[in-house]
């Protein structure tokens, strides 16, 4: 009955290279408990905010899921891969040498606001009850459809060189590797996200977030009768 009652969200700061699933799995063994699950997906080249909700607080995982999401990180312009982000190797499109920061300015006003965009290859998004990354591993196209998303906030952090540093907030659903791709098709050089950290998720802080080690620890020195 006390397993039935319980419920706890965990605020953590997940590491590179991780997989969201891993972060889950990590809670789930040091909690002993089935019942953990995360509120939206961060990519395992990504870092930052992920709630982790357990026990009767998994009833909550869709509403966290809803809420405005922000994000700071950097894009590489002059370039593109195939997964737009460092999980395929970087192919030359065009010499970004030429590019100002007001062209830039102009590309991000474009993608700024309530805006259609086609979700990356390497994604999770279900296609025929499959996920679209387990067949762009397989060398399978699989058509993807534009969704409406929001941006509500789009600014420009740092211009230099080939790189651009950025701060966005957004709705549900938006993919920051797609607006990599959409801002290097609007400069003709092509672009790719080379670092992402989710900051904020609603009301909910990455400032608050618990390191994964440190957290573990903390669970495991609890009585376990207590959950």
């Amino acid at each position: 009955m006390q397993q039935e009652a319980y419920g706890e969200v965990f605020l953590i700061d997940k590491p590179l290279e991780w997989t969201s699933f891993d972060v889950v799995k990590k809670v789930r063994n040091a909690l002993r408990i089935k019942k953990v699950g995360h509120a939206g997906t961060l990519d395992p080249l990504a870092t930052g905010l992920l709630i982790v909700c357990a026990g009767k607080q998994t009833k909550q995982i869709e509403s966290y899921m809803g809420q405005e999401k922000e994000y700071t990180g950097t894009f590489v312009i002059g370039g593109t891969t195939e997964s737009f982000d460092l999980e395929k190797p970087v192919i030359s499109v065009a010499d970004p040498s030429s590019v100002t920061l007001e062209q830039v300015q102009v590309a991000v006003s474009q993608l700024t606001g309530d805006i259609l965009q086609i979700p990356p290859m390497h994604s999770a998004i279900k296609v025929d009850g499959k996920r679209v990354y387990e067949s762009a591993r397989k060398g399978i196209e699989v058509k993807m459809d534009a969704r409406p998303t929001q941006v509500r906030e789009f600014e420009i952090t740092r211009f230099e060189g080939d790189e651009i540093d950025f701060r966005i907030s957004c709705s549900k659903g938006t993919y920051i590797r797609s607006l990599a791709r959409d801002l290097g098709e609007i400069l003709g050089t092509g672009a790719y996200l080379k670092a992402l950290c989710r900051t904020r998720i609603g009301s909910f802080l990455l400032s608050d977030a618990h390191h994964l080690p440190e957290l573990i620890e903390a669970i495991k020195a609890r009585p376990h009768e207590n959950l």
